[in-house]
C-alpha cells in the first residue's frame, strides 16, 4: 500500500507532503497504474511548486518514496501560489483514492518542524 501525509499548517494550510510504499506489488491488479499515478503527482508537484509557485521546496527522494516540505518564511503570494499547488496534487491524489482505496491510503498530519530532522521516517522503504 502506498501511504500519502499531508502535513498541514495551523490554519489548514498545507506545509508538503510524504509518499511511500508501493502500491501492493505486481499481485494486485491496478498496481502498476496507481504507483505510476502517484509518482507522476507528486513528482509533478515538485516541479510546480519550482516552476509555478517560485518555491523550492526541502525535497528527499529514494526508490517507493518522496518528502516534500515548504521552506519557512514564504512571503504571502508565493505562499498563496504553492496552496494552489499543492491542493491540485492532492486533489489528484485523493481521486486516486475513491478509485483504489485498498492500494493508497491518505493521511494528516500537523507539521511540527521536528519533524523536518526526522530522519527515520515510517513511510521510507
Amino acid at each position: 500500500m502506498t501511504t500519502i501525509t499531508v502535513y498541514t499548517l495551523e490554519g489548514g494550510a498545507i506545509a508538503g507532503y510524504e509518499a511511500g510504499g508501493h502500491a501492493g506489488g505486481k499481485r494486485i491488479r491496478g498496481y502498476d497504474l496507481v504507483c505510476c499515478a502517484v509518482s507522476a503527482l507528486t513528482q509533478t508537484g515538485v516541479n510546480a511548486l519550482c516552476a509555478v509557485a517560485q518555491v523550492t521546496p526541502d525535497v528527499d527522494v529514494s526508490d517507493g518514496y518522496l518528502r516534500c516540505i515548504l521552506p519557512d518564511g514564504l512571503d504571502a503570494e508565493r505562499m498563496d501560489r504553492a496552496q494552489t499547488v499543492l491542493r491540485t496534487i492532492m486533489t489528484g491524489l485523493t481521486d486516486i483514492q475513491k478509485i483504489y482505496p485498498n492500494l493508497i491510503r491518505i493521511q494528516q498530519k500537523e507539521w511540527r518542524q521536528a519533524d523536518a530532522y526526522d530522519e527515520s521516517s515510517a513511510l521510507r522503504s
